[in-house]
């Protein structure tokens, strides 16, 4: 079967794989969809290590096989992408840090025991039982295939220190900023503003709730001044993932406020530290999510609270998969979603 594959700068592969069998403790997954992500993205760019279990790390499917050890999980099961509960033996789990479980983090950045040689950018996916959850049946396959982004940014605005009423600014309303911007509305953010510089992205913004949305540049600090009386941000989402916005996100808020960073740049941030000091800003960061995140969002998507179907733009076959991870390299693209139907 043909697996796309990132293999290099600017490089992206169709290359043939073995269909795959159910290991004792695994399961064959028939991939229906497969989103691609913000870091996908970035790894074609930079053509740096990128394990291949995670190319194509947002997928939705259907049980085709399931392995002779595995309890809970029968053929047939609508499943998304996830990550199995914590460990319980690992060092952080002992010491009472279920949360930050070393286990579960390999597993979230392709390397765990058994790490697949593929992602989901393949007609089938073998992966250790751990790795799916049933699909809320309230999805349909278009949200389902969105869970996993969802769930990244609902983990990043959980634990961010997010209160009721607060002035929040969202850097780049991608994917992932667009998603952010509606889990903090959802959280109880006072107002929402987006700082896009994509016209069609920041009408998107407006659409799923977001109070103000500009393009990036001196103006938008102005706005955030006027709209907060000269006092700043409470918080703000780093989500472009470009070293330069770092010190963006941190310019932006108040003394006192805080900044989460999301978007994962791939080069060293230009920082100043005394504005950091002299601010007090606090600092959180969100890499993914927890085996539990994954069914409160699925509820939340599936009750209407977050709206994940009004980011796709587009689906694709893998043939076309090279052609368009080079479009949304380079930026030409004007999709805001794309997902690879690998049956296509």
């Amino acid at each position: 079967m043909k697996v796309g594959l990132i293999t290099g700068q600017a490089t992206l592969e169709l290359l043939e794989f073995a269909e795959p069998e159910p290991a004792v403790d695994g399961v064959v997954v028939d991939i229906a969809y497969c989103g691609i992500c913000g870091t996908d993205v970035h790894a074609y760019q930079a053509g740096a290590r990128y394990n291949p279990a995670i190319c194509g790390h947002e997928w939705f499917g259907t049980l085709s096989a399931v392995g002779a050890e595995v309890t809970g999980l029968t053929e047939g099961d609508d499943v998304v992408v996830a990550v199995p509960p914590a460990c319980g033996r690992c060092e952080a789990c002992v010491a009472g840090h279920a949360d930050t479980c070393k286990a579960v983090l390999m597993t979230q950045i392709g390397a765990g025991v058994g790490a697949a040689p593929h992602g989901g950018f393949a007609p089938r996916l073998g992966v250790h039982a751990g790795r799916v959850m049933r699909a809320d049946p309230g999805l349909s396959p278009i949200e389902a295939a969105q869970v996993e982004p969802a769930t990244v940014t609902f983990h990043a605005v959980r634990n961010s220190g997010l209160t009721l009423g607060d002035f929040v600014i969202v850097q780049g309303a991608g994917p992932i900023g667009l998603l952010t911007a509606q889990w903090a509305r959802a959280g109880g953010a006072g107002r929402v503003m987006a700082i896009e510089p994509s016209e069609a992205r920041r009408t998107l913004a407006l659409s799923l709730g977001v109070d103000v949305a500009v393009t990036p540049g001196d103006d938008a600090g102005e706005t955030a001044r006027e709209l907060t009386h000269g006092l700043g941000a409470d918080l703000v989402y780093e989500c472009v993932g470009r070293p330069e916005t770092v010190q963006t996100a941190v310019d932006l808020t108040r003394r006192g406020g805080s900044m989460c960073l999301i978007g994962l740049a791939d080069a060293m941030a230009p920082i100043d530290p005394t504005q950091w000091l002299m601010k007090e800003v606090r600092v959180t960061a969100a890499l993914a999510y927890t085996h539990a995140e994954f069914e409160a969002c699925m509820g939340m998507i599936a009750d209407g609270r977050v709206d994940v179907a009004s980011l796709h733009t587009s689906t694709i076959g893998l043939d076309d998969l090279p052609a368009t991870m080079a479009t949304l390299a380079d930026g030409t693209s004007t999709d805001t979603k794309v997902l690879v139907d690998p049956n296509r």
